[in-house]
């Protein structure tokens, strides 16, 4: 399940990709369009900006803007840097434990397929497609 904090970023980044023209965007505003509380949004952007999906600048004039142009972002790369691996089980995951049923494991293909789909779609998705 995508938790609040996954669905938010990418509403964050797509109210940043709607106003990308009027330079950085106060946090303030964004969480007024988005009706998200602004405090719960400093916890999203920190995560944003700390996997270089957005900057953010401080101060009179400050905000954040996306890093790139809409249609360089995956759906699929906003989800994992808020969630984690879209992997279902640990043994699919980027930081794949060992798994000693991995030769034999009857349901290794099962988990295999599902993520197959739940990763091709989000990353066949651009922040730009919801434009």
């Amino acid at each position: 399940m995508i938790s609040t904090k996954g669905r938010y970023a990418i509403r964050v980044m797509l109210d940043l990709a709607e106003h990308r023209e009027e330079g950085f965007i106060p946090l303030k505003d964004i969480a007024e369009r988005q009706g998200i509380s602004k405090k719960y949004l400093e916890i999203i952007v920190r995560d944003l900006v700390q996997g270089e999906l957005i900057s953010g600048v401080s101060g009179k004039g400050g905000g954040y803007k996306l890093c790139r142009k809409p249609d360089k972002y995956r759906i699929g790369e906003i989800i994992e840097r808020m969630e984690g691996t879209l992997a279902p089980v640990s043994c699919l995951s980027t930081k794949k434990q060992e798994c000693p049923r991995a030769s034999f494991c009857k349901t290794l293909p099962l988990w295999s397929e599902y993520y197959a789909m739940v990763h091709d779609f989000f990353y066949s998705k651009k922040l730009s497609d919801l434009l």
